[in-house]
């Protein structure tokens, strides 16, 4: 409600300077430091002073003096030098909430946004299908989840993307530990990975690591990447199928690893198919034809098709070299098949992938994949965006930054523009968290506030073991709250609890933050964590729990509540403050949306946690004996469970049935 009166009044004040001084000017909307200056500032006055050189105030004597009435709209006034300050009818406004008249809010995306109409398209995880996930995979795939869950309770089309780098080095390198170091036949890795006695995703990280180390001392066998590579691009022999094998089966398990924290796909869309179906090289021939790249015949880069450096300085680079395209040996970068792949998603490339069918989530979603076989069964219209969001750390900025500057070179500056890094920084784990793992530390590593993982070093902390590692002590914490419920529940409420902590400590941080992970920290029912903001759904549903506990039903609040015992109810400030603060998720996600950070709902939920529970320690509301006081207190917590999970949804978390 809170953001459809927030647009009400724009509106409203947009059409007033329109008729009264034949302007079209961008309506800023405040809201007061202040509680007593009312719910919401407008300072439009002041922009239109230096139009009109006239005073402020006197313009927003007229305007105010001049506005027709707006609904749910008590008042307005002039305030200082000419800020006005508006407020709601607050009767009006409780009842808005018990009817529910916020679903045109949660449905449609607020006109101000500046998120276009038309799809959106995130492409979030990417992790290499090479080995298991680690930690800081997870902080990647959260990130974009929550995401997609903002954009589609604000109404957006969302297409969810997870692009596999099948032919990559990472894939060339475990194939060739599987040829060379295991001399292992395809048939020979198909039993490893039929094989239930062995997790083959964990199989691959050792064998990731052993042949890193084989590298590092017998640095000529680093002819065996180039080969393998070469191998996998052509699509034929051992080689290849070992590829093949190691690639399908390792997105298997990253798909059970995400499914662990509610992370869903739309499509999985392969780099194989990017070369096999001549996204690259329909790219290439558009890019040589715009002059975007050009062959280089001197230098280091001799025999290389390089894009200039000027062409993505204005993306703020100021490197002074050309990046490489496409290789002397002519093979082609990371990047090349990137910018075929952004332009791909655009619909900009007149090809499109083949599609098959991978699986069916539990909630009907269909997960699609790339293919280069003719299929029977139709498949959605992927890509064809109106806006892109890449989810891809920090270090990768450069080459996101040349990919934009490729779309430039190409002509088209606004699908560069709606072309978004979601960038973010990595995760590390606390000094605490890895003696709690078993993960042995240095001296001078124990004194450190974080500690990096690498998982070509083979220092690092699988996803799974992590997600295990992280239920097992909340479990503790359930067995001993719970001790008489069954193990099979105690384990259920215990994969919430842990969930939630994971999921919300990777969110609570902007995305520019480094995080040092800590389970104590996570797991925490205090402070600022999930435990903390799940055991506030929980405390608001046991209320009402207990009431049915004692023999009673909820009070009809729709015959019980109307405008008149809203206002009087809400004539007390506490009340009132509570109720607009707990009333204002939509437009908290709203305006996390435009500023593409979910931080920013983590701690909204937070905040309203902490409302609710002092809200229940300062009200008696079962035994409040005042009749309708107790019908509004009631009504009040049931809006807390709701909003609460509400909040908590678009986080991923549940809340737990106890605590």
């Amino acid at each position: 409600m809170f953001l459809i009166l927030e647009q009400r009044v724009r509106d409203a004040f947009a059409a007033r300077i329109r008729e009264a001084y034949s302007l079209d000017l961008p309506v800023v909307i405040e809201q007061p430091r202040e509680p007593q200056f009312g719910e919401l500032a407008v300072p439009a006055a002041f922009s239109l002073a230096r139009r009109l050189r006239r005073p402020p105030r006197r313009i927003a004597e007229e305007l105010v003096a001049a506005m027709p009435p707006i609904p749910g709209i008590a008042g307005l006034e002039v305030a200082g030098n000419g800020y006005i300050n508006v407020r709601f009818d607050r009767g009006a406004y409780g009842s808005a909430l018990l009817h529910g008249r916020t679903a045109d809010a949660r449905r449609a995306p607020g006109r101000d946004s500046q998120t276009p109409a038309g799809k959106i398209v995130v492409e979030h995880t990417n992790i290499n299908p090479n080995k298991a996930a680690h930690i800081g995979h997870l902080r990647n795939a959260v990130l974009g989840d929550t995401f997609v869950r903002m954009l589609r309770a604000r109404g957006r089309q969302v297409e969810v993307q997870n692009y596999i780098d099948n032919t990559g080095v990472q894939v060339a390198d475990v194939v060739a530990a599987f040829y060379r170091l295991e001399n292992k036949t395809p048939e020979q890795v198909q039993g490893l990975i039929g094989d239930p006695a062995i997790r083959f995703d964990y199989y691959c990280w050792d064998l990731y690591a052993r042949i890193s180390r084989h590298y590092e001392e017998h640095p000529e066998s680093l002819q065996w990447r180039a080969e393998t590579l070469h191998a996998i691009e052509a699509g034929a022999g051992p080689l290849a199928r070992i590829a093949h094998l190691v690639a399908d089966a390792i997105v298997l398990a990253h798909l059970k690893t995400m499914l662990r924290l509610g992370i869903q796909y739309d499509v999985l869309p392969r780099e194989s198919e990017i070369l096999h179906l001549r996204f690259w090289a329909t790219a290439f021939e558009l890019l040589k034809e715009r002059k975007a790249i050009y062959l280089e015949t001197q230098g280091k880069n001799a025999g290389c098709w390089v894009m200039p450096a000027e062409a993505f300085r204005s993306e703020g680079e100021n490197s002074e070299e050309s990046k490489v395209i496409v290789r002397s040996d002519g093979t082609v970068t990371y990047v090349g098949k990137d910018i075929a792949y952004q332009l791909w998603k655009f619909g900009l490339l007149g090809r499109d992938f083949l599609y098959r069918l991978l699986l069916t989530y539990e909630d009907g979603r269909g997960l699609w994949i790339t293919t280069d076989e003719p299929q029977n069964d139709p498949s959605p219209l992927f890509g064809h965006a109106t806006r892109v969001y890449n989810v891809i750390d920090v270090r990768q900025a450069y080459l996101q930054q040349v990919v934009k500057a490729g779309l430039r070179a190409l002509g088209f500056e606004r699908e560069a523009e709606n072309s978004i890094h979601f960038a973010y920084e990595m995760v590390a784990l606390s000094p605490r968290c890895c003696a709690d793992l078993g993960i042995e530390l240095s001296e001078e590593d124990r004194q450190r506030p974080y500690v990096e993982v690498s998982g070509r070093k083979g220092l690092g902390v699988k996803a799974d073991d992590f997600i295990d590692a992280l239920i097992e002590k909340a479990l503790d914490e359930v067995s001993m709250r719970h001790p008489h419920a069954s193990p099979e529940y105690q384990r259920a409420i215990a994969t919430r609890i842990a969930v939630g902590a994971l999921r919300y400590f990777l969110l609570k941080f902007t995305r520019t933050s480094v995080i040092a992970f800590d389970f104590q920290e996570a797991l925490s029912f205090e402070g600022e964590t999930g435990p903390y903001v799940q055991y506030a759904g929980v405390r608001a549903r046991n209320i009402l729990n207990k009431l049915r506990e004692r023999g009673e039903t909820l009070p009809d609040f729709s015959a019980e509540l109307q405008d008149e015992a809203f206002a009087r109810q809400l004539q007390s400030e506490d009340f009132w403050q509570v109720l607009l603060g707990a009333s204002q998720a939509d437009a908290v996600v709203e305006k996390a949306v435009d500023a593409g950070e979910p931080a920013h709902v983590a701690r909204y939920a937070f905040q309203l946690a902490q409302a609710f529970n002092n809200f229940y320690h300062q009200h008696h509301i079962l035994s409040e004996t005042d009749r309708e006081k107790r019908t509004f207190l009631l009504w009040m917590t049931q809006f807390f469970a709701d909003q609460l999970a509400y909040v908590l949804s678009i986080l991923g978390i549940e809340t737990p049935e106890v605590m």
